[in-house]
């Protein structure tokens, strides 16, 4: 469980207790710079509170066999972010009042002024029930608070990297984080099964409010639905862009292809209403064109300067004095006055391009 900004586990120690007394492990870490003195959180940035969680998440991985991650407020936007690095290690996430922007325009003005003022007054805890105890500071360092925008920023930019299942609760009557935040939560992540719980007597802080006793029932029973596979996990948006990527291949696959089978004709039937044509038909394999009287010379020279050559070679006996030449000289010229016949009339064998 995180507490919230400038509070400390006090804040959300009765719910810890409730969960704790209902069978689980409970760990509520304090975020750097809190439980001290104000001055303190101006001194730290949100990758430190952000540390200490992860910190606390591994230890509890070590003894258990499923980890939930609760938050409230601005721990709410670090259970988000653990949800965004580490989701596929933990069971699900449990949102009360979750806070990830605050639209107030005074919020602007908050770089500007955190550079040469280093705390405002915060007033007390926005609590209906009367008697609840101090749980923070009553100062806001406006340092802590820039970081707290800066981890929104983060936070809201990635809500599409949450799929696990989350029970998102918030209270129609908070005067510190509008409900909007969560409605923003519940429409931009990837969880498939999000359980929304609103809690109308309560403000901002539930666990030591009128639906105090609301919160932990529905926080349990979240608990054990995950647990028995009641709820399940989402797809992400890389399985989802997958996915999608298929679809849109096979839908290219298929446009192509007409499946009505309705039509009067096939392609067969308009080849066989085609009409004959004797003249516009060639018979496979057809006769080689009779030969002309130089490429009898041509075969001759081939077929009569090999069979000399041959001769000439494998006997020793020189019937025409000049070696095996005769035949060299035959089968050559047959050959080129071959390849001379086969040329086409319009080639060109010229030197060269006339320019």
């Amino acid at each position: 469980m995180i507490h919230g900004f400038r509070g400390s586990p006090a804040s959300v120690k009765p719910w810890a207790i409730a969960m704790h007394e209902k069978g689980l492990t409970v760990s509520v870490p304090l975020l750097a710079g809190h439980g001290t003195h104000w001055s303190d959180l101006n001194k730290v940035d949100w990758q430190d509170w952000y540390d200490v969680i992860e910190k606390e998440f591994l230890d509890l991985k070590k003894s258990c066999d499923q980890v939930f991650v609760a938050g409230f407020s601005m721990g709410g936007a670090l259970a988000l972010r653990l949800s965004q690095i580490r989701g596929s290690e933990l069971a699900g996430a449990i949102l009360l009042n979750a806070s990830i922007y605050d639209e107030r325009k005074r919020f602007k003005l908050v770089p500007a002024l955190s550079l040469f003022l280093p705390s405002i007054p915060g007033g007390p805890g926005d609590v209906a029930k009367p008697g609840s105890p101090a749980h923070g500071y009553d100062r806001i360092p406006l340092r802590a608070l820039n970081q707290v925008r800066k981890l929104w920023e983060v936070v809201e930019r990635d809500l599409y990297l949450v799929d696990l299942p989350l029970m998102v609760a918030y209270s129609l009557n908070d005067h510190v984080v509008h409900p909007v935040c969560s409605e923003t939560i519940i429409d931009n992540v990837y969880s498939t099964d999000i359980r929304e719980v609103v809690f109308e007597k309560s403000f901002h802080n539930v666990a030591l409010d009128y639906d105090a006793e609301l919160l932990n029932e529905e926080t349990m029973d979240f608990v054990l639905d995950v647990i028995s596979g009641e709820l399940s996990r989402g797809e992400s948006i890389f399985e989802s862009d997958e996915r999608e990527l298929i679809n849109a291949e096979f839908e290219s696959m298929v446009s192509g292809l007409s499946l009505d089978q309705s039509a009067p004709t096939t392609y067969l039937d308009e080849l066989d209403a085609r009409p004959y044509d004797p003249e516009g038909f060639i018979q496979p394999n057809p006769k080689l064109p009779a030969a002309d009287q130089t490429s009898r010379f041509a075969l001759l020279g081939i077929v009569g300067g090999g069979s000399y050559l041959l001769f000439v070679m494998s006997t020793g006996i020189d019937l025409l004095g000049m070696g095996p030449w005769p035949g060299v000289l035959g089968f050559i010229g047959g050959i080129a006055t071959y390849i001379w016949k086969s040329a086409r009339p319009e080639d060109d064998f010229g030197d060269g391009v006339e320019l």
